[in-house]
Order: C-alpha cells, then sequence, then structure tokens
C-alpha cells in the first residue's frame, strides 16, 4: 500500500470521479484507475462501484476512507510542520473542541487581546465529545474544549465551567413573552432536542417528563445551531446548552432561562504526557475568561470536582430506555 494510492483514492472520494481526481492531483485519468485499481487488488475488495465513466464508493470505500482521510491529515500536518522548522517558526497552537463550544466560546477566547496576537497559527477542528479527548490523547491537538463526562486516563482536566440549559423560541412566539419559560407551557408543542443519549438528552427527556410535557412532534439533531435554526424556522421549541444559545444568537430567535435545574457542564483538556505552552496554557484561562463573559450564570469549577459532577448527573438516573417520542 503506497501513499500515492492512497492519495488518489481519497481525491477520487474527494471529488466524486476519476477525471476530477486526476485535475485535482495533476496526473492522467489512466494513472488515476490504475492506482486505484492497484490499491483494490492489494486489499482484497472494491473501492468503487463502476458504471462506465461514473464510479460510485461501495460501503468499503466509505468505511476504508475515514481512516485513509485521517492518516493524509496526519502527513499534511507533518509536511506543515516540517517547513515550519525549516523557516524558524513555532508550533501552531491545535485546539479542538465540539461543534458548540468550537462556534460558541472558542472564538470569543480567541478575540480577548493579545492571543490572538502573539500566536502566530492557530488551528482548529470541531468535533464529537469522544473525538476531541482522541484528539487531545494521540496529540492531534494541544487543547480540548468538550463537555462531561471527562474520566479518561491520560488527560489532564484544566477546570470545569457550569451553565445552565436554557429555551429557544421564536420571538414572535407567546412563550417569549416569559422572563422564566416554564417547561409545562411547552405542550402540545414539537420539541427540538438533542440525539445522544449519553450527555444531555437523557436530562432533558428527564425534565420534560417531569413537567408533563408530551410533545406533538419531535426533531432530534445532533449539534444545538441546527436546533437555534429551526426554532427560527418556526419548527418547534428548542430547550439546548447555553454555549451556542449565547455565544450565536440569531435574529428572530429568543432566549429564555428554563424553570428546571438542567446545568450543562463543560471542561478544558490537555495531555498528561505533555506539558503545556505558554500559548495552550494562556488560552485555558482565556476560555474561562470568555465564558465568564459569555454566560450570565458562569461558575468555574475544580478538576477535583469531576467525580461529584458526575454524581450529580448520573448518580441518580436510571438507564436510558425511551427517549421523548412523538
Amino acid at each position: 500500500m503506497e501513499l500515492r494510492q492512497l492519495e488518489a483514492f481519497a481525491a477520487v472520494m474527494s471529488t466524486g470521479s476519476i477525471t476530477a481526481a486526476g485535475r485535482l492531483l495533476g496526473r492522467s485519468q489512466p494513472a488515476i484507475t490504475r492506482m486505484i485499481q492497484e490499491l483494490e487488488g492489494e486489499i482484497g475488495y472494491a473501492l468503487f462501484a463502476r458504471s462506465g465513466p461514473r464510479v460510485t464508493p461501495t460501503e468499503q470505500g466509505f468505511l476504508l476512507f475515514e481512516d485513509v482521510e485521517h492518516v493524509l491529515a496526519g502527513l499534511q500536518q507533518i509536511r506543515a510542520r516540517a517547513d515550519e522548522i525549516a523557516r524558524g517558526q513555532s508550533r501552531p497552537l491545535h485546539v479542538a473542541a465540539t461543534s458548540a463550544l468550537a462556534a460558541g466560546l472558542v472564538p470569543a477566547a480567541l478575540a480577548l487581546p493579545g492571543l490572538a496576537r502573539d500566536t502566530a497559527q492557530i488551528q482548529m477542528r470541531s468535533t464529537s465529545p469522544e473525538q476531541v479527548v482522541h484528539a487531545v490523547l494521540t496529540g492531534a491537538a494541544d487543547i480540548g474544549v468538550t463537555s462531561l463526562p471527562l474520566e479518561h486516563r491520560g488527560i489532564v482536566v484544566h477546570w470545569i465551567g457550569e451553565s445552565a440549559c436554557v429555551a429557544a423560541v421564536r420571538s414572535d412566539d407567546p412563550l417569549a413573552s416569559h422572563d422564566r419559560l416554564p417547561l409545562a407551557a411547552c405542550v402540545g408543542r414539537r420539541i427540538i432536542t438533542m440525539q445522544n443519549p449519553y450527555r444531555l438528552r437523557r436530562r432533558l427527556d428527564q425534565a420534560f417528563a417531569q413537567a408533563g410535557v408530551a410533545p406533538v412532534g419531535l426533531i432530534e439533531t445532533n449539534a444545538s445551531i441546527n436546533a437555534m435554526t429551526a426554532v427560527r424556522a418556526g419548527l418547534g421549541v428548542a430547550v439546548l446548552e447555553p454555549v451556542t444559545a449565547y455565544g450565536l444568537p440569531l435574529a428572530d430567535v429568543a432566549v429564555r432561562p428554563i424553570d428546571a435545574d438542567i446545568p450543562f457542564f463543560f471542561g478544558v483538556i490537555t495531555r498528561d504526557a505533555r506539558e503545556p505552552s505558554p500559548a495552550a496554557l494562556a488560552f485555558v484561562s482565556a476560555l474561562a475568561d470568555a465564558a465568564r463573559h459569555l454566560l450570565p450564570d458562569f461558575a468555574q469549577r475544580a478538576a477535583a470536582e469531576h467525580a461529584q459532577v458526575l454524581q450529580s448527573l448520573y448518580g441518580d438516573l436510571p438507564a436510558p430506555k425511551e427517549a421523548l417520542s412523538s
């Protein structure tokens, strides 16, 4: 298995055709076809189904592409770093964060005086909470910003942030007249909620059940910004984490506290085996400062409270059986 074969495979996956992949890599169409065939012969299965000039990735092709993409990105990072060393440049600051924190909090922290100016290069990637931890553990990220739990061995939790979940409703919705929205007022409404039952979704379901709310419809999403735009489109009422709600305000969407206690916890992590750089430590502090300005009820808790926080979140809750249903 050669690098050029993997690059040809990734190029076809990204562009959707042999011809376009050839243009992208500066190679002829027959050369791309030959490299793909060589790769398929080596691994023992087809990566693409062919229909004349068109190619469609097979299921195995999609599965392999996930790993190939990571490998090629790592090689690109190595090449870039080699060039930076040759030019005498400092190492970029690599940040991995969940989509909500990457969009709602990280830019606010970078915008604080001095941080972005003093750090020549910053690379930010948004991904799932599990992948944030993985990126920090493998050294692909210097800093991770993600929701709890964070019990993984090999990481250092610098601090834990707490802020209450909020409701998002259209500004012209009668529910927007509440200074603090009672969840019971959402009876008969379509609810927009999160998909992952092992994080925030579990507590949202329980809060609605305790308020006696059986939604007439349900929209599930894996990103809070999707929930916000669905609210703006008049599709329902959302209860979500506060970072997106306050960090990415949308026109025609009102954000209101709710009458249920649903705290959102998130943390800032680094790798235990690597001493954080001065830039990384400055960013850890900047994230706390940004959260303090962004979130009206932000509370910063010590890393030592992690087990106590998890007990409060999950200790008395039964295993999830069924999520909200319409």
